[in-house]
């Protein structure tokens, strides 16, 4: 029998972002939306096993997207990873004050992405392999 993929879904204005992102979560099935509202409209019908989710974007900020996910009784327990150009900590301390598990900054590691996404999806109690 073949496991489903686990659903990742990635907010991000920039292209280039969501392209980077599905390539380098390809273990996952990866759905990129290019705003907050497209996301919100998406997960209204689906829900992913993990947000990732840009804090810069025009009309919607990450923070109003993630303050809207988590007001939203089906995403509410939904892990959310914030990714973020600044590396200011009041930023990053918005974020887990707002609800997200984890908080990167661009550029980013494609190792600690590839981490911290297995880190959410699989939570240590899943995890086998220590």
């Amino acid at each position: 029998m073949k496991t489903m993929k686990k659903k990742i879904l990635v907010v991000d204005d920039e292209r280039t972002t969501c392209l980077l992102l599905e390539n380098f979560l390809s273990d996952y099935q990866v759905v990129t939306t290019n705003s907050g509202f497209e996301a919100l409209t998406w997960l209204e019908k689906n829900l992913p096993d993990l947000i990732i989710s840009d804090i810069q974007m025009p009309k919607m900020d990450g923070f109003e997207f993630l303050k809207e996910v988590r007001l939203r009784g089906f995403t509410k327990h939904t892990p959310v990873v914030m990714l973020s150009g600044s590396k200011e900590s009041k930023e990053r301390i918005k974020c887990y004050q707002l609800g997200a598990q984890d908080y990167l900054t661009k550029p980013f590691n494609p190792e600690e992405l590839k981490e911290v996404t297995k880190k959410n999806i699989f939570p240590i109690h899943f995890t086998s392999s220590w």
